[in-house]
């Protein structure tokens, strides 16, 4: 059986497709939520039109506790706080974390939160280009599994590929949290550059040095290269840059057309370029796309300002 913690669009998205393999139990903080999905036997706040099937179990409450490897689904602000609420339940468990960014207190990713928080659990990261709808309706999708510890990697890969959804092990567990997390910052700018109309070719050249920035970070946090040129860097990137689907890059659509974006709606993007850029500063990182980022969310910048700095900067070799 699997656990899912978290039921917002990936997470019962994943329960859609790993409940092909066997029980999954899907839990929901909120339990009007899950009174919501039991009745319906599906998630119409999150993921409105997709059954649940009968191998799904729905629940809130405390959480159950046991061996079987723990799927963390949630925004990666709040993913500290409920480590910290639940480290007993999660003692020496396998944590699979399922979020990307980098947490604004402490500056860390997704599975540096679990060894902080849950020092016996044993992390992992599920990551790579996807959307929660596509996953769900049963399409195609490809994605990096990265775990420390290869045996644990191994087990993971096995019990969480589906029919339709196929997973690529590492153990480079910072590589792939950072293309999760610094992916989301570029495309804000690659939004906002498109909703301001400054073209393809801008957006082309924002991704193409967003890339560089990302790889700039990831080495010097010791990442292996090959991750970032991977589904979990350089796929997800791709994806997320040029799809409407994706909420990050709507989100600077929103910010280069002047326009309103729904405040419900999570962007993870906003509060890791905030992280980035401060964990960048602190280790004398020039990474220029992120420092305009950072500026566009705050209101420091407006997007025709933030284009003139980027493009004011000194002349140099690729």
């Amino acid at each position: 059986m699997i656990l899912i913690c978290g039921a917002g669009a990936f997470g019962t998205a994943l329960a859609v497709t790993l409940a092909q393999n066997g029980p999954v139990t899907l839990w929901a903080r909120d339990a009007a939520h899950a009174a919501e999905m039991q009745a319906a036997r599906e998630n119409t706040r999150r993921l409105p039109g997709i059954d649940l099937p009968d191998a799904v179990t729905i629940l809130s409450g405390p959480l159950p506790k046991g061996d079987t490897p723990c799927l963390l689904a949630m925004p990666m602000q709040t993913l500290r706080g409920f480590l910290s609420e639940h480290a007993e339940t999660f003692a020496r468990r396998t944590l699979v974390a399922c979020c990307k960014g980098m947490d604004l207190t402490t500056g860390l990713g997704p599975t540096g939160l679990i060894a902080q928080s849950c020092p016996t659990a044993t992390p992992a990261i599920l990551t790579g280009p996807s959307f929660a709808r596509d996953i769900a309706l049963g399409l195609p999708t490809a994605l990096t599994l990265a775990c420390a510890d290869e045996a644990t990697g191994q087990m993971l890969q096995r019990v969480l590929t589906s029919p339709t959804l196929r997973l690529y092990r590492s153990t480079d567990t910072i590589g792939a949290e950072l293309g999760g997390a610094l992916k989301n910052v570029i495309a804000i700018a690659c939004g906002a550059a498109i909703g301001a109309g400054l073209g393809e070719s801008a957006r082309a050249a924002l991704m193409t040095r967003g890339f560089a920035e990302m790889n700039r970070l990831a080495a010097t946090l010791g990442a292996q290269p090959q991750t970032l040129a991977g589904l979990s860097g350089f796929g997800d990137l791709a994806l997320t840059c040029t799809s409407d689907q994706s909420r990050n890059y709507r989100y600077g659509l929103s910010i280069g057309q002047g326009a309103t974006f729904d405040p419900t709606i999570t962007v993870e993007g906003a509060a890791t370029a905030r992280a980035v850029l401060a964990r960048a500063q602190a280790l004398g990182l020039d990474m220029p796309i992120t420092h305009a980022v950072t500026a566009l969310v705050t209101g420091e910048l407006r997007v025709a300002q933030a284009m003139d700095m980027l493009l004011s900067r000194p002349l140099k070799e690729e």
